[in-house]
């Protein structure tokens, strides 16, 4: 070899060939040494005298590993899959972000999310409860000990929401007039099952205050009629993620046959036995014909519908029924609507729509407007000038 030439010298240890290093394909090996090198951490507690152990586990690619059954149980959590699909996207969005600036994106530094989140607000477009989402969706993705701080993310977004308040107003759900609500059921057609379908969704949507993925979501067996009422036990509700349970109960009309929960539960529940369904999801999709519609390749959610389907046909009555802002009723159009009436009589609607205790919502979306608009200074005016005209 000539001098000139340039040589690679590899500095290397010769050992026997059954003494070469592991290689870095068992996690068991790769991993154990990291996980049990905290002997001390900011758990450990140490009575007087008593000295830390020194020992490490020896984690084996046993402990790492879950079975088939339980990956399976993961996938099929509970979480509902649209918010799956939101988290998905949101965490996506984050992803390219960090690749874009340089930043590692899992698990990310508390500056990272800080710097994240004010990039958010920064544009301008993004309302304070979508980046409370996005906050949610990024921090949830870190690993359990690594997850980065709130503090100063929570008062960027606080801040950011003065001013938006000030900029803008949350678009509500609208409640529904009882002439314009009647309307929507009546033209619900009482000769095929989608108008004996809708008009007991309706009824009892309005009536239980039912959340749109409630009503969903209800089964046949969840349902008890009587002269009396109509009692349906939510299995799950948004403020009850634990599913607990709760019943809730409707009274009849006795002396409003189009409007009476009883008479138009027992008509669709009839419907349903003449289409040979007895137990099972309580709210179906049906054929323009009338008949079931076929739910085979619905697997999410077999043969519950979804919320959404539930607000198209709200919508579609609503449209029917010529309301002039047919576009903007939904489904929480009927609990609202619920509510708001229960509140202007008088009563506090908290338990029979499944609000916790205390609501901020119900006081201030319901009973402060109800007394307000009860207690409103013209309405003293306009009796005055009643009387006085009365007097004349």
């Amino acid at each position: 070899m000539a001098q000139d030439d340039e040589a690679e010298v590899a500095v290397a240890e010769l050992v026997e060939e059954d003494r070469l290093p592991a290689t870095l394909t068992d996690p068991g090996i790769v991993l154990g040494g990291a996980l049990g090198r905290p002997v001390i951490t900011q758990h450990t507690v140490l009575r007087p005298g008593e000295l830390p152990t020194t020992e490490r586990p020896a984690y084996t690619a046993a402990d790492f590993y879950v079975s088939a059954e339980t990956a399976e149980a993961i996938d099929e959590r509970s979480k509902p899959k649209n918010t799956e699909r939101n988290y998905t996207s949101q965490r996506g969005m984050f992803e390219r972000w960090c690749a874009d600036m340089g930043r590692v994106a899992n698990p990310c530094t508390t500056a990272t999310y800080i710097e994240y989140v004010a990039a958010l607000i920064a544009r301008g477009t993004y309302s304070p409860n979508t980046i409370k989402a996005y906050k949610s969706a990024i921090r949830s993705m870190q690993p359990e000990d690594a997850k980065p701080g709130t503090t100063v993310v929570n008062g960027l977004i606080k801040e950011y929401a003065k001013s938006w308040n000030k900029r803008n107003r949350v678009k509500k759900a609208p409640a529904i007039p009882d002439d314009k609500f009647r309307a929507m059921v009546a033209s619900c057609d009482q000769r095929h099952p989608i108008g004996i379908r809708d008009r007991w969704a309706l009824v009892v949507g309005r009536g239980n205050l039912h959340r749109r993925i409630e009503l969903a979501d209800l089964l046949i067996s969840q349902i008890e009629v009587d002269d009396d009422g109509v009692a349906h036990w939510v299995a799950m509700s948004k403020t009850d993620q634990d599913a607990v349970g709760e019943e809730s109960w409707i009274p009849a009309e006795p002396h409003d046959a189009l409007l009476c929960p009883v008479d138009a539960t027992r008509a669709w529940l009839n419907c349903l036995g003449r289409l040979g369904v007895r137990n099972g999801a309580a709210y179906r999709a049906l054929t323009v014909a009338g008949t079931l519609q076929n739910r085979s390749t619905a697997t999410d959610r077999g043969e519950h519908v979804s919320g959404d389907a539930v607000s198209d046909m709200v919508r579609s009555r609503a449209f029917a029924a010529s309301l002039p802002n047919w576009q903007d009723i939904t489904a929480h159009s009927l609990r609202r609507t619920g509510a708001q009436r229960i509140a202007d009589a008088g009563g506090d609607p908290t338990r029979q729509g499944r609000w916790k205790d205390g609501s901020t919502v119900v006081r201030k979306e319901y009973l402060a407007r109800a007394q307000s608009r009860a207690e409103n200074p013209w309405l003293k005016v306009q009796k005055q000038r009643r009387e006085k005209a009365a007097g004349q």
